[in-house]
């Protein structure tokens, strides 16, 4: 009995594709449909006609003892091979897949394979064959030339014979590899086998560039000895959600395209006459919605200027190209910007899709899905601003769930500066990759729950920190995450580590997550206590240690200490504890007194005692005065300028005293002094806010400084009663008092 094989030679992903795929099938009738594709995956097939199957949907295919080596297998609604499967399952026609298994190719060594093609003299590159054909046809990339030849025409089964045409005449000038060969075996031995099955009729779905060598057999014992000595490992295979995005070139997808949104729309419209109205509908309902300007009369304008478009170009019917020409003429005005959205949303794309719950799952999957239904908190293929109130139950959970998914490298959550002051905040930008869900399952050996999991991989996590700063990290995102198992053995490592470390400048580093833990643990219902001690003890030894570290810096080395030192003083400042502040005003007071140490560090201590209240405003004054004398040479001068104004000027705007003695010390330099130390003054001046600069300017062009003194009070002369008076019922109101009026 003799077998019809019918090769349907297709390009990954195109509607047009697909549509006459679907037509082959319909005339063919086959008794077994082959499709290019993993058989690791064979039994997952059934699931595509499943009804909570919703495409763009991704196979993937892993090696359980080692999960970062995966492959995916993209499908989305337009795609050939999805509609292929589909019709089978539908008209009850076996399917398989039959390309080379991954189990033989996971194993297969890549440097074995890079070996093997840097030897072979006669090697060369394969150029994409669709590009060779759209530069032959004078098309400017390979996707405008498949959309005017495929998917603007209703193209039937006889497509595929040119197809085939065109392929051989391309594979007999592209050079063969050694991976395509032994996959094109395979699926000749997979087609004989059906063959020897007694179908008299096999559809085979595959690449078009795979076309030629299927349709031409040869011998099955050369297949046989190509195929010879195949490694293989253990791999197992599941459905995950997948995106549009994730469909284009520029995710990185080798067969990706420039516009799943676009194909999706087509594939649901084809090429009717209503296509550029429906297009530009959409258009203009997208830029309404963001509040933009399109009117009715607009589209009209729009699909008629599409129209036109394609006539002059000589197209059949308009295409995405005259569609974007036409949406950025009327529509945005010629403006860039709000094509970028029409990209985006359009285009593009942001849909997620979804499978059914029979899909196999590790136990960690299962758990994190039941964990965001349980939240309300569903993954989604965009942007999500999320803000939330850690005063509410339900927000605390999601809280610790994303800080949870962060210990476990699960990065759907990127945490964010939150609105306001309130420390019961926390605001998030939740965006969910498809490439999350191996990172779940890189995630399933350490627990079967999320919360398991994150604790026992913390502790694994935290015996391998080499530095203090990175331990303690690890440490804020434990506690914030809730995983009280895990605290009692990394704090026990975190003591271990600090204990050991002579370096005061990761001590340093060390102390603000701390700080930032037990200013926030009562707000998060954390038990924070356990750190204090650890943080009392960090204290300590940086007051010790940082007076020897902070001698013989160069520039460099001073100007890291200063931030050190800026990172400690926040630190500490947010804490109740008098005891630490003290002791660490005492240390940056030994600073400002060692007249050795670099003028940025003293200057920067000097003006944090002053803020603090430490020392007076005379005291300072005199510091200043000295430090400003002719006798300090220039440079020295202009760092502890530079470390006392850091930041903030508004010292000398308020500060009469030590705006004089700077102006003055600036006019007495010499213009070599002056040119020197310019770079260092402007660039602490730079700091400054616009409107502090200038009022500095304006104050230093008038010649007439602040009234406000550092040692005299205003005399009661000064004081002009009768508007003073004016004040008082405001400020009665403000203080919730009834108005008087001073006689």
């Amino acid at each position: 009995m003799s077998t019809e094989t019918h090769i349907l030679g297709i390009r990954h992903h195109g509607p047009g594709s697909a549509r006459s795929v679907v037509a082959a099938l319909d005339a063919i009738r086959p008794q077994v449909l082959l499709v290019e594709g993993p058989p690791d995956a064979d039994e997952l097939l059934p699931l595509v006609a499943h009804v909570e199957m919703r495409p763009p949907v991704a196979l993937l295919i892993y090696r359980p003892d080692d999960p970062k080596r995966a492959v995916f297998y993209p499908f989305a609604a337009f795609s050939p091979e999805w509609q292929a499967i589909r019709w089978a399952l539908v008209n009850q026609v076996p399917v398989r897949f039959m390309d080379l298994p991954q189990r033989h190719r996971l194993a297969l060594d890549a440097e074995e394979r890079e070996s093997t093609a840097l030897n072979d003299p006669d090697r060369r590159v394969r150029r994409d064959p669709f590009t060779l054909i759209a530069e032959a046809a004078g098309f400017s990339d390979s996707e405008r030339w498949w959309e005017e030849q495929f998917e603007k025409r209703h193209a039937g089964p006889e497509i595929f014979k040119v197809v085939l045409e065109l392929m051989t005449a391309l594979r007999e000038e592209q050079p063969i590899e050694s991976l395509d060969l032994r996959r094109e075996a395979w699926m000749r031995q997979t087609m004989r086998e059906a063959q020897k099955e007694g179908h008299e009729r096999v559809a085979v779905v595959c690449g078009a560039w795979h076309a030629p060598a299927l349709a031409t057999m040869p011998t099955a014992k050369s297949d046989t000895e190509v195929l010879r000595g195949l490694p293989k490992v253990t791999v197992a295979a599941t459905w995950l959600p997948w995106t549009h995005r994730r469909l284009t070139f520029a995710s990185g997808y080798g067969a990706g395209i420039h516009s799943p949104g676009y194909y999706e729309h087509l594939w649901a419209l084809g090429h009717d006459g209503q296509l550029a109205t429906r297009w530009m509908t959409r258009v203009a309902h997208l830029l309404r919605a963001e509040d933009l300007e399109s009117s009715t009369a607009s589209i009209i304008e729009a699909t008629r200027l599409a129209e036109t478009a394609a006539v002059l170009r000589g197209c059949v019917v308009p295409g995405l190209a005259e569609f974007n020409d036409a949406a950025q003429a009327v529509f945005c005005f010629g403006d860039a910007a709000p094509m970028a959205l029409i990209r985006e949303r359009l285009i593009v794309g942001e849909v997620l899709g979804g499978v059914p719950t029979e899909a196999p799952q590790v136990p960690l999957q299962r758990d994190f899905q039941k964990e965001t239904k349980r939240l309300r908190l569903p993954p989604e293929a965009l942007d999500r601003k999320l803000e939330l109130d850690l005063r509410k139950p339900n927000d605390l959970d999601r809280s610790q769930l994303l800080h949870r998914l962060r210990l476990l490298r699960v990065a759907w959550g990127k945490p964010e500066t939150a609105r306001g002051k309130g420390t019961f905040k926390e605001a998030w930008t939740l965006r969910w990759e498809p490439e999350l869900e191996v990172a779940l399952i890189e995630s399933a050996p350490w627990g079967n729950t999320i919360a398991e999991a994150a604790t026992r991989f913390t502790i694994e996590r935290a015996t391998q920190c080499e530095t203090l700063p990175e331990l303690t990290a690890l440490v804020e995102i434990l506690l914030l995450a809730e995983l009280p198992e895990a605290v009692e053995s990394v704090m026990q490592q975190l003591e271990n580590q600090a204990a050991l470390t002579s370096d005061v400048g990761h001590l340093m580093d060390a102390l603000p997550p701390l700080t930032a833990v037990l200013r926030y643990g009562n707000v998060r219902q954390t038990d924070a206590t356990m750190v204090s001690h650890v943080v009392s003890g960090l204290v300590a030894r940086i007051c010790v240690g940082l007076p020897p570290a902070c001698s013989a810096l160069n520039d460099d080395a001073a100007a890291e200490m200063q931030t050190r030192v800026n990172a400690t003083q926040s630190a500490l400042s947010t804490l109740a504890d008098e005891s630490l502040r003290t002791a660490w005003s005492a240390t940056l007071r030994q600073l400002v007194e060692d007249d050795a140490l670099h003028g940025l560090i003293t200057g920067r201590c000097t003006r944090l005692l002053l803020d603090d209240g430490v020392l007076a405003a005379g005291e300072v004054a005199a510091r200043l005065s000295r430090h400003l004398s002719r006798a300090n040479p220039p440079n020295q001068t202009a760092a502890w300028i530079e470390g006392f104004l850091a930041g903030s000027g508004l010292v000398l705007l308020h500060q009469m005293p030590l705006w004089n003695l700077l102006d003055g010390w600036l006019s007495s330099l010499t213009p070599d002094h002056f040119t020197e130390v310019l770079p260092l003054l402007r660039r602490t001046f730079s700091t400054f806010a616009p409107p502090e600069r200038r009022q500095m300017g304006e104050l230093a062009k008038s010649g007439i400084g602040s009234v406000t003194t550092l040692t005299a009070a205003p005399s009661e002369e000064d004081i002009d009663e009768e508007r003073a008076n004016r004040l008082l019922p405001t400020f009665s109101l403000l203080l919730g008092n009834p108005p008087e009026t001073r006689s």
